[in-house]
């Protein structure tokens, strides 16, 4: 019932009532006794949050209950609250009709694979401990998450940020950012800052086309900097001073440069460009890759020698700081950077980008296709070419290309990246063929 980003589907479907109320009784029964739960602007999750919140108390966990709040918010407030656990109803980037719960510790890392099916299991053998009348948990309402993590937020930046910033909030939860900049004494405006879950403004997810509005604006004020966040708040990307989209490999190998000190390594995910790898060797940092998903990424920033660990989605890490992306700390952080140099355009001047291509094919059988696609790929290519860490990666001469499933949504997602955009637009051609083939034969 798990995905790499918990549990998150359409409502009424994958995601219903009995979902909610089932994951609080598992978390309770399993031990985990007081519980902290935000929520994003979706108006389905107050229906989870009741949900959710019965099952706790009916297991005998006590709720801090923060309301509406940003994603690293709610994981940054486990520990806050020496609490055990703590549940982010989101669905993230995700389209209105979706929702989903998804599972912190204290360190601020989301539930492992064995975390979470131990939680799964639970719920599937319906084993709940049901606390009697007199052992009921209790809730408790708590409205000043966002003051704790500005505060947070705050410590960690050199200030004053004399920048001009628009902020761009997709109406979702991400208001910290704005808060926090303004009170490192940034300029700040916003675009679609009411909370609207059914996220009238743009689509949630913040890519180049659903950021045309951010874009446009940056590029016809004297801003020095565009922000973008996803509809809970963990991812951030951003647009330089000209209006121009930065993507988020080239995002990452900054944060990577300033981050990592030589002999350090930097945690990113199979689907990465090889951009972040070149712009890295320079400071002999190395990069490693790891499966798709802030979970893996984290995992692996949690070893002495990985500085940073982010997605080129745009889910950074700073271990240090917390082991959850933190969309209002990655806009801190860039902020600051932008203030130390002239634009952050000359702060990426030299990050060599490679064309790279991104695609994503609809299915409800991504197991199977994903089998098929794997056996293909074992037939055509040469074995020590392919490596299947996360879906199936294929080395080809000058480019590579990966097909993976997503682990949110229907979907198989292609990438490939060349030296040139001929052989990238081919590799593509070339992985289309492979998932439409798998598609017939399995």
């Amino acid at each position: 019932m798990f995905g790499t980003s918990g549990i998150r589907g359409p409502i009424g479907e994958t995601v219903t009532a009995d979902t909610a109320l089932s994951v609080g009784r598992a978390l309770a029964s399993e031990g985990y006794h007081d519980i902290v739960v935000g929520r994003d602007p979706r108006e389905s999750g107050r229906m989870l949050e009741k949900a959710l919140t019965s099952g706790l108390v009916e297991c005998g966990a006590n709720v801090i209950r923060l309301g509406q709040a940003a994603t690293p918010t709610v994981a940054r407030s486990v520990s806050w609250h020496d609490a055990d656990a703590g549940v982010a109803i989101t669905a993230s980037h995700n389209p209105p009709c979706d929702n989903g719960l998804k599972l912190w510790t204290p360190s601020g890392q989301a539930f492992d694979a064995e975390q979470r099916e131990c939680i799964a299991s639970c719920i599937e053998a319906g084993d709940f401990a049901l606390s009697p009348w007199d052992e009921l948990g209790e809730t408790t309402r708590y409205d000043h998450a966002d003051d704790d993590h500005r505060q947070a937020l705050c410590t960690t930046i050199e200030s004053p940020l004399d920048l001009s910033v628009i902020v761009d909030l997709g109406t979702g939860a991400g208001r910290v950012t704005v808060e926090v900049l303004t009170e490192l004494g940034c300029a700040v405006e916003t675009l679609n800052a009411q909370p609207d879950g059914r996220f009238p403004g743009r689509p949630s997810e913040p890519t180049a086309a659903n950021c045309a509005t951010l874009r446009q604006t940056v590029a016809h004020t004297d801003a020095d900097l565009g922000i973008a966040h996803d509809g809970d708040a963990d991812r951030m990307l951003a647009v330089d001073e000209t209006g121009t989209f930065i993507p988020g490999d080239v995002l990452l190998a900054l944060f990577a440069q300033q981050a990592a000190t030589p002999g350090d390594r930097v945690a990113a995910p199979v689907d990465t460009s090889l951009l972040v790898d070149d712009a890295l060797s320079a400071q002999d940092v190395t990069v490693m890759r790891t499966k798709v998903g802030d979970v893996f990424v984290a995992q692996q920033v949690t070893m002495d020698d990985v500085a940073f660990g982010g997605e080129p989605s745009g889910a950074w890490i700073w271990p240090e700081e917390t082991l959850c992306p933190d969309g209002p700390l990655a806009a801190c952080k860039l902020a600051e950077l932008v203030a130390t140099e002239e634009s952050l355009s000359t702060l990426i001047e030299d990050i060599e980008t490679y064309p790279i291509r991104r695609q994503n094919v609809e299915t409800t059988q991504k197991a199977q296709v994903m089998a098929a696609v794997e056996n293909l790929a074992t037939e055509r290519y040469n074995g020590d070419s392919i490596e299947m860490l996360d879906g199936v990666r294929i080395e080809t001469e000058n480019g590579w290309m990966l097909i993976r499933a997503s682990g949110t949504q229907p979907l198989i997602r292609l990438t490939t990246e060349a030296r040139t955009e001929t052989r990238a637009d081919a590799l593509l051609s070339e992985a289309n063929e492979l998932v439409a083939t798998a598609q017939t034969s399995k």
